[in-house]
């Protein structure tokens, strides 16, 4: 299994002979303020075949129009049911609804198994209807990545890993998780979103052999800079006694998991 850093929520997954693209954004900003601050770790006109798109939620950090318009059309497009919709009235064909519960095969033996996040992701305030947030676990028999997108920690954030892998006693192998900054005037933020020290929570709660944080250093943030969650991070590893199983990787950067990794 390797997984690329490309930035923000958009990760390459090569696992089990197919390329899985989560959450692409290749965008220079987000809105008209907040300015990407590293360079797509790899561009979007350089980036492999791909098998899949995954895509969690609609808001505007996940869901890029215009990346999704630079993409092949002829591969299937994972979201939420009600944000598929949506997508397909906006002429992507390519949409695929896939709900809390639903699971789907990608290639010969990739398996994509959904579930549902704490996160409100609708786009504009007043789409309540696609607020829906997926996570995704995918797995083979010889290997598991849990995708978190975005969500906060609470009892049941496991729960997807619990149903699938855990009831055939077998260990996750990785957990991609995010990783925000929260300002202490913003207590809301927990409610839907992990801080570091949530993630390594969240970590140690789905007994991962390893843990990749991601959703740092891509874009600036109206709160805080684009480094701060993972400055936390990095902060709290440093004691940490999970820490050598933590892989911090810059946008571009790859992670390889062997043998060792696995079961």
């Amino acid at each position: 299994m390797q997984i690329t850093y490309i930035g923000h929520a958009t990760l390459l997954l090569e696992m089990a002979g197919v390329r899985v693209l989560t959450d692409p954004n290749f965008e220079p900003k987000l809105g008209r303020l907040l300015a990407r601050v590293s360079a797509p770790g790899i561009a979007l006109d350089a980036l492999p075949t791909l098998d899949a798109l995954l895509l969690t939620h609609a808001h505007a950090d996940h869901l890029s129009f215009r990346s999704l318009d630079q993409l092949p059309q002829d591969i299937p497009l994972y979201a939420p049911p009600a944000v598929a919709r949506w997508l397909l009235r906006k002429g992507y064909r390519h949409a695929t609804p896939i709900d809390d519960g639903e699971s789907v095969t990608i290639g010969d033996e990739l398996r994509v198994h959904t579930g549902r996040a704490t996160h409100k992701g609708n786009r504009y305030g007043f789409d309540r209807w696609r607020s829906a947030t997926n996570m995704y676990l995918l797995e083979s028999d010889e290997e598991s990545a849990f995708f978190a997108g975005d969500t906060a920690l609470t009892p049941s954030t496991h729960a997807l890993v619990e149903r699938v892998l855990w009831a055939q006693a077998r260990q996750l192998d990785i957990a991609l998780l995010p990783i925000g900054y929260a300002p202490a005037w913003k207590p809301g933020f927990r409610r839907g979103h992990l801080t570091g020290d949530d993630a390594l929570a969240l970590f140690a709660t789905l007994r991962a052999r390893a843990m990749l944080p991601y959703h740092w250093g891509t874009f600036r943030h109206v709160t805080a800079s684009a480094h701060d969650a993972i400055d936390r991070l990095r902060a709290s590893l440093a004691t940490h006694d999970a820490r050598e199983r933590v892989h911090v990787i810059e946008p571009g950067e790859s992670l390889t998991l062997g043998p060792a990794a696995r079961r």
